[in-house]
């Protein structure tokens, strides 16, 4: 018996109601999987089997170097390191002097025969290794016609990759009220879901191609864009040093811009960082008073700050999971940079969510438990690696 004033003190503590929040607070980055939503605003490809590919045109700029000097400006008879590429009619200009040569026969792989000095600057001796470069063509009144030329495309494929993610609560979990969330079985759901973009999303940048068997069925995955612009574009793979000013991170960035799939486009990247990438970028253009980076908007609640470079503009956009290993992992220290124009995703299956158990679900395995299977099985196509790059080792801004 209790004698006096009964109080919150005095009473049983397992007799009062818990208070909580009816919501549960998810700690976890904002936006998980960027790039893949990112890709939800682009068109995207149906696959019709595991493999799954394009074919591309590289624009040829001709040019050929010389072999051997030219001794004077009567010398007709070029030797070059390769005349692939060069067809009679085109006009070459040395670089070294700006003479303008007319080709008159592709004697063979090595051998060139030209008219020199056909415009206003006289012919003169050329130096062994100069480059001569094409100029446009130029040929005679009643002239026949010219060597046909053609640029044959190149086959690129890459293989799709199957996600799989699960739930599952029992019957009796499931019907047990929860003091926050959304129950046990809506709470699992959204994890799983969670789980599955994130696998795609680290796939997209890390996932290497493979081919082969694993327990004894076929076993395929795709290949990422840090690969694939290995394999394709090593020159835009850099790892910076120990600090880092405006100058170098232009020339990193530089290669990027060389090729577009859609000049209507403009000369526009997006660019993930790691949040200690994001903290040096920002140290450098402070140091340097001339550039300046805007944060002016945002996408799937990721702020993006605008980078403007006199070759193009670079869309920063921290990723959250370059984070989750720390300020101080080769992650958070990276930088990925896309073109979002040559970059999209090709479906063999699109997202399904198989139930079991479930309410309204058809499917009942015989378990006294309820859940379901996400299962998504597409592949990247990345259309023109040279407009993609990674730098590692965003470590400290120095000025210049």
């Amino acid at each position: 018996m209790s004698v006096g004033l009964l109080t919150s003190a005095s009473a049983p503590a397992n007799l009062n109601a818990l208070s909580f929040s009816q919501m549960i607070t998810r700690l976890m980055p904002n936006g998980t999987a960027p790039l893949f939503g990112l890709t939800s605003l682009l068109k995207d490809e149906t696959a019709s089997n595991i493999e799954h590919g394009y074919y591309s045109k590289s624009m040829v700029f001709a040019s050929v170097t010389l072999g051997a000097a030219v001794a004077d400006g009567v010398v007709t008879t070029l030797t070059v390191v390769s005349t692939a590429d060069i067809v009679v009619g085109d006009m070459l200009m040395a670089a070294s002097t700006l003479e303008i040569m007319l080709v008159t026969a592709v004697t063979n792989a090595t051998t060139l025969a030209v008219q020199r000095g056909v415009g206003t600057v006289a012919a003169a001796a050329v130096s062994n290794g100069v480059v001569l470069y094409t100029v446009g063509n130029a040929f005679e009144e009643g002239s026949v016609r010219p060597v046909a030329s053609s640029i044959l495309p190149v086959r690129n494929v890459n293989n799709t990759q199957i996600f799989r993610n699960s739930w599952a609560v029992t019957k009796t979990a499931a019907a047990i009220p929860q003091i926050a969330g959304a129950g046990y079985v809506g709470e699992s759901k959204s994890d799983c879901a969670m789980f599955h973009a994130q696998a795609i999303e680290k796939a997209l940048f890390f996932s290497q191609k493979y081919m082969g068997t694993r327990n004894g069925m076929p076993f395929h995955t795709m290949e990422g864009i840090i690969p694939r612009v290995t394999a394709a574009a090593p020159g835009n793979i850099v790892t910076l040093g120990a600090t880092t000013n405006w100058t170098q991170f232009e020339a990193a960035l530089d290669p990027t811009l060389q090729t577009v799939t859609d000049p209507k486009s403009g000369n526009i990247r997006t660019m993930f960082v790691g949040g200690t990438a994001r903290r040096v970028i920002h140290n450098i253009a402070r140091m340097n008073s001339t550039y300046q980076i805007t944060g002016d908007k945002t996408e799937w609640g990721l702020q993006i700050d605008t980078i403007r470079t006199p070759r193009g503009v670079f869309e920063m956009i921290e990723h959250p999971l370059f984070n989750a290993y720390g300020a101080t992992s080769a992650w958070a220290k990276m930088a990925i940079i896309c073109d979002l124009n040559a970059f999209s995703l090709a479906y063999l299956r699109r997202t399904d969510d198989a139930s079991y158990n479930a309410s309204g679900a058809l499917v009942d395995n015989g378990i006294d438990a309820e859940g379901g299977t996400l299962t998504t099985e597409l592949t990247c196509l990345i259309k023109n690696p040279s407009a993609f790059g990674v730098l590692y080792n965003f470590t400290a801004a120095a000025a210049g």
